[in-house]
């Protein structure tokens, strides 16, 4: 399980411990990781593996990789649920945060599957789930690299799908979230501007992780969860001159929180900061803002 000291990969992690699975926690940050670990123990794990790796360093996931076979003897399947992001139009963000998301994203999904994928072949069975976005499959603004890194997770999971086809127990699935209320939007970097936030309606991290867990347990190759991204993405595909007049009015009013001014900030990206790893981020379901930009303010 990468990513597996906040949000997401945390509710996944928890959802598995209560099923008395054995569990390697994979994710930056030491101090954590342990904290995941302890709770997940609490919660009925049979066993849990810390592994503090940087999953854009290849060869620091190849010696997790390592372990985890080095201690439970197989790889059963794998959920890879890290993630950062960076708020910024293209010209704003530099290239040393622009390129840490896209590495973060894109190429540690990569390397996952490189290191896992030969052991799942060889044992002849194994999933693997990795992790995408809504945005995967749209255009946003001020969110060009986490944009462009989805838009490649989508990409991977299918070419994964694809070489994999020839053994028949090895299965790679990927699911597309909606907005999830994880701490992944005050951890971001920043280039400055209004705080994001999930758009409406919003997943808690508990339905987001028990999603992943179910694909883990149950592969299918494609799976979105929440139904307005549906109706999303087909305004992307079938209406393009329509959506891209929208989504910048609509995107500032539903996924910012301009209440909430973020300084320019590399925030979590290129480094952990153990202090904001939790379950949730607070956001609620992001009805309010939903009703807010429908309609008119009593001041008006």
């Amino acid at each position: 399980m990468t990513g597996a000291s906040s949000g997401i990969g945390l509710a996944a992690a928890h959802e598995l411990a209560r099923v008395g699975a054995r569990l390697a926690l994979v994710a930056r940050g030491r101090e954590a990781l342990d904290r995941a670990a302890d709770e997940c123990r609490r919660l009925g794990a049979a066993d849990v593996l810390v592994l503090p790796t940087e999953l854009r360093d290849d060869d620091a996931v190849a010696t997790a990789v390592a372990a985890v076979v080095d201690a439970y003897g197989r790889l059963d399947g794998v959920a890879n649920c890290a993630g950062v992001v960076a708020y910024g139009r293209l010209e704003e963000l530099g290239a040393p945060l622009f390129d840490a998301v896209v590495h973060t994203n894109l190429l540690g999904s990569a390397n996952v599957l490189r290191h896992t994928l030969p052991l799942l072949r060889a044992q002849g069975r194994g999933s693997v789930v990795l992790v995408g976005s809504m945005i995967g499959h749209i255009a946003v603004p001020t969110m060009s690299a986490y944009t462009v890194s989805k838009w490649g997770v989508r990409a991977l999971a299918r070419q994964a799908l694809v070489e994999n086809r020839d053994v028949r127990g090895v299965h790679v699935s990927y699911v597309s979230l909606p907005g999830v209320d994880t701490p992944i939007y005050r951890q971001a970097a920043y280039a400055g501007g209004p705080a994001g936030q999930p758009p409406p309606v919003v997943w808690s991290a508990e339905k987001a992780g028990g999603l992943v867990v179910d694909v883990l347990r149950r592969p299918r190759p494609v799976t979105h969860g929440g139904g307005i991204d549906g109706l999303t993405r087909a305004g992307f595909t079938l209406l393009p001159r329509v959506f891209d007049a929208l989504v910048g009015p609509l995107f500032g009013v539903l996924a910012s929180d301009r209440s909430v001014p973020m300084p320019a900030g590399p925030g979590n990206v290129r480094q952990s900061v153990p202090a904001g790893n939790r379950l949730r981020g607070g956001h609620g379901s992001g009805i309010g803002a939903a009703l807010g930009a429908l309609l008119p303010s009593r001041g008006a």
